[in-house]
């Protein structure tokens, strides 16, 4: 007997991408719980690793090595996952705040946000100083530092372990480049003076080696461009300064509402803040029960605690404690590849230490790199003998991806009888149908989308944009338009939640466009799916896809390769800034575009059938041809690389056929690619081509001029 989804009835959300929640999505991936909708809320895509952040400063590690892509983690565990800054947290309402969007309901929260070494009281440090954490932000800038040429000075404020370690690799660094100027360790009382004699001379010897001057008992006064004024009336000479004294919360986590030890969120040994469906772990939480100093061992640790407590407060079962070891052993990095290591009052450093910390660390992040592969479901026993080429060899795309192909397509549209109404004009290859409604030319059209990203205020914004596509490709003014949803099952609670939502988002889409959604439709099915059919008002004569000429010029509004891009991100293949660019760049409207282009002769949207089928539509249609320049084709971030790994969307095959003769390559196989979303195609004047293209990336556009339309009918190249 078929067994339909199970419906979730719970959200679990996630406030942030720490080393506990990290290590949560990872087991939750291996074990889901059913009923159970996970979210996780992070400022980007990849959160870094701390263990590694000084070999990364020191140049040890690159920035891939240093980061945990949250959005494959996302993927794996089958959370969605939401790219924004917390701002705000409301236990009793149970919402969270992220800026851009309506509040994430929760229903089970946890918070690991880590802290931040900002030094709001320090005069010009907010300008000219670089917090060490959060971690990101931090390796961001050094990276940008690092790039740059010529001599190089550098302080850290905070004579800590933590600021002993981060002045070591930054001296290290910048030495092997042949850039050290200055190095300064800068601490208002005694450096390291919470280490034990044997561990601080042993890091007295390394910032001689490494040529670091060590300023204490100091204060500093103010920061200003390139130099450091300390409280005595000294001045450091330092280019890029960061604070590393000590730790703080985040603002926002004073207005939640919890009870705080000196802003930091305290739990009990169940780590459960003084409201029990609120969770906390990592820096960001004090254990009231048993005060430990802020270092990352303690949130790999609460991991498997927090894990438990979380599905047993939705299942039933009873919670664990988490009990913090005394002590733990600490090993820092001494800027080269050498280590430290203190446990219990006893040190013991070199090549060999380095080389014991390399291979933890290297262990931790393999847990990461390379997530279990979650085997299909087996076919049953007995099927009929093709059902496995039907179901193909891998999992069918979303999107423009899941589209049926043109062949098919073209085969059900051309037994269609010719429109009998005389207001209705036939428009041949477009998508959307031309209506003379009391002497005005309006155009309607409708699309909807296969959900491909598990979070429905993201899929919402995207299949706005791609339904408004064909009236913005007709140099139409979107007028109004209705939803047609189908929704996952869920709990009536979860429904009213994805619901609202969805209609916030595209709410938005809709009225920015200038149009209004007006009714809709709503259903239950096995999977996210959103469409809506748009009407457009037409001022003067639609653009349409038969009035290219030759000699015009082809300008392409967004970057291609979505479809590659989206199928590796279902297998885990897809980095996750890469993902996120795409994602970005599909919610990315074209009204402004269709304006600046109203001139144009003729213009598609280019979604589903790849630029290659829409280029081929409109030479089809205007009897032309088109000498189509590759290396002019702007791409997505990865997506080139993707497909020289032979990735490709499940529609490629299909799209492929429509133009057989062209070359197989990577980059010319993304011509076929569908896209969702996608940007306007568009014939133009060669004597207005250079101008249109300026005004289009001036109002934001990654557009390009792509080809030109030649006489030779239906005749398509790449030149």
């Amino acid at each position: 007997m078929h067994m339909a989804p199970l419906p979730a009835t719970k959200d679990v959300v996630l406030i942030g991408g720490g080393h506990a929640h990290a290590l949560l999505l990872l087991k939750w991936g291996m074990r889901p719980l059913p009923g159970a909708r996970l979210t996780v809320i992070n400022p980007g895509p990849t959160a870094p690793y701390s263990g590694m952040l000084p070999g990364y400063v020191a140049g040890h590690y690159s920035r891939d090595e240093l980061d945990i892509d949250l959005v494959k983690l996302a993927r794996f565990a089958g959370a969605r996952i939401i790219l924004g800054s917390a701002e705000g947290l409301d236990p009793v309402a149970r919402q969270v705040q992220v800026p851009g969007r309506p509040p994430i309901e929760f229903d089970l929260a946890s918070v690991d946000v880590g802290i931040t070494s900002e030094m709001p009281d320090l005069p010009g440090f907010a300008e000219h100083g670089v917090p060490a954490k959060p971690l990101g932000a931090f390796a961001r800038r050094w990276e940008r530092f690092r790039s740059g040429s010529g001599p190089a000075n550098v302080a850290v404020i905070g004579g800590g372990v933590a600021g002993a370690e981060l002045i070591l690799a930054m001296a290290h660094a910048l030495a092997q480049q042949g850039r050290l100027g200055q190095a300064h360790l800068i601490d208002s009382g005694p450096v390291l003076g919470q280490a034990s004699p044997e561990l601080r001379k042993r890091l007295l010897r390394a910032f001689s080696e490494h040529r670091i001057s060590v300023v204490e008992n100091t204060s500093v006064a103010r920061l200003e461009p390139g130099l450091v004024h300390l409280g005595d009336g000294r001045v450091v000479l330092s280019d890029f300064t960061s604070g590393a004294a000590g730790a703080r919360p985040h603002d926002w986590i004073a207005g939640c509402g919890l009870q705080l030890h000196q802003g930091f969120i305290e739990v009990d040994a169940q780590l459960q803040s003084s409201v029990p469906a609120v969770f906390a772990a990592g820096d960001c939480a004090h254990l009231s029960f048993a005060p430990r100093p802020k270092a990352g061992v303690y949130a790999v640790r609460q991991a498997p605690i927090l894990y438990h407590n979380l599905r047993a407060l939705l299942t039933g079962d009873p919670l664990r404690k988490y009990h913090p070891q005394k002590d733990y052993l600490k090993l820092i990095s001494l800027g080269s590849k050498e280590a430290v290591g203190d446990r219990f009052g006893q040190q013991f450093s070199g090549g060999l230490v380095w080389r014991w910390k390399d291979r933890i660390d290297q262990s931790f992040m393999e847990k990461f790199r390379n997530l279990p592969k979650m085997e299909p479901a087996e076919l049953p026993a007995e099927h009929t003998h093709d059902l496995p080429e039907a179901l193909g060899d891998k999992p069918m795309c979303g999107g423009c991806g899941a589209k049926t192909g043109r062949g098919a397509l073209r085969a059900a549209l051309t037994a269609l009888t010719p429109p009998q109404r005389a207001d209705v004009q036939p428009l041949p290859g477009d998508d959307a149908a031309l209506v003379q409604t009391g002497g005005v030319n309006q155009v309607i059209s409708t699309d909807h989308l296969r959900g491909f990203v598990l979070d429905p205020l993201v899929m919402a914004r995207i299949a706005a944009v791609h339904a408004l596509g064909d009236i913005w490709a007709m140099g139409a003014e979107p007028q109004v338009a209705t939803a047609n949803l189908i929704l996952p099952r869920l709990s009536t609670q979860l429904q009213q939640r994805t619901l609202a939502e969805i209609m916030q988002a595209s709410g938005d889409v809709m009225q920015q466009a200038g149009a209004d959604i007006v009714g809709g439709h709503s259903s239950i099915g096995d999977e996210l799916s959103i469409g809506f059919t748009v009407t457009g008002i037409c001022q003067g004569t639609p653009v349409t896809l038969a009035g290219a000429r030759p000699g015009d010029v082809l300008l392409l509004t967004k970057p291609i390769g979505s479809g590659t891009l989206m199928a590796a991100e279902m297998a885990g293949a897809a980095k996750g800034d890469w993902v996120a660019a795409a994602l970005a760049l599909m919610c990315q409207p074209q009204g402004e575009a269709s304006r600046i282009l109203a001139s144009a002769h003729a213009m598609t949207d280019v979604t589903g059938f790849g630029l290659a089928g829409h280029l081929f539509g409109i030479c089809e249609t205007s009897d032309v041809g088109a000498d189509l320049d590759l290396g002019s084709v702007p791409l997505m971030p990865g997506a080139l690389e993707l497909s020289k790994r032979g990735l490709r969307s499940s529609l490629f095959t299909e799209n492929r056929a429509i133009w057989p003769e062209f070359a197989s390559s990577a980059a010319a196989d993304l011509l076929f690619d569908p896209q969702t979303a996608g940007g306007l195609l568009a014939a133009v004047s060669a004597k207005d081509a250079a101008a249109l293209l300026r005004q289009l990336q001036a109002a934001g556009y990654c557009a390009a001029r792509i080809g030109i339309v030649t006489p030779q009918a239906q005749d398509l190249r790449l030149v």
